[in-house]
């Protein structure tokens, strides 16, 4: 933990997971793992932000959050620094975050599986339905309601879902 007058990264988490996703309510930043670091130096406080997807249209709407929340908290020295590398991944994401985002009707991001087709290796996901808990899915549409998404369906319960893609 670092610590510069009354300014400890601890708080400044604090505060941070509290802001919640514009696009996934359910999700704070720090669940979705997107705030790679918190700095102190001197009274300026920085905040490391990586985007699930470069061009993201959240993280305007994200960096403002932080500024504000921290503002309110009393802190005038802040700094959002958004960088691209390496690239987010959901396995910067929470185990409680993934449950959080089942709970709310949104399967959370699987490992990629190897499926035979034919005579070579395809790709495939095996999905989750987040309401009846079937596995018997299918991809309706590679985007969802959000790039971060793809569109499935239950084949068992019959209900449409969006998929956190995993990358």
């Amino acid at each position: 933990m670092t610590t510069t007058g009354s300014i400890t990264t601890e708080k400044i988490w604090s505060i941070l997971s509290a802001i919640t996703d514009p696009e996934i309510p359910v999700l704070s930043i720090t669940d979705l793992g997107i705030v790679r670091a918190v700095n102190v130096h001197e009274d300026v406080v920085e905040v490391v932000i990586t985007p699930t997807y470069t061009g993201c249209p959240a993280m305007d709407v994200i960096a403002m959050n932080i500024r504000m929340e921290l503002l309110a908290a009393g802190y005038n020295n802040i700094s959002v620094v958004t960088v691209l590398s390496p690239a987010w991944t959901t396995d910067w994401m929470s185990e409680a975050g993934k449950e959080k985002l089942k709970a709310y009707g949104i399967a959370p991001p699987n490992p990629v599986q190897q499926v035979c087709n034919s005579s070579f290796f395809v790709p495939a996901e095996a999905v989750q339905c987040p309401h009846c808990q079937s596995w018997n899915t299918r991809r309706i549409s590679e985007f969802g309601s959000t790039a971060c998404k793809s569109l499935y369906q239950c084949n068992d319960c019959q209900e449409p879902f969006d998929y956190f893609k995993c990358h």
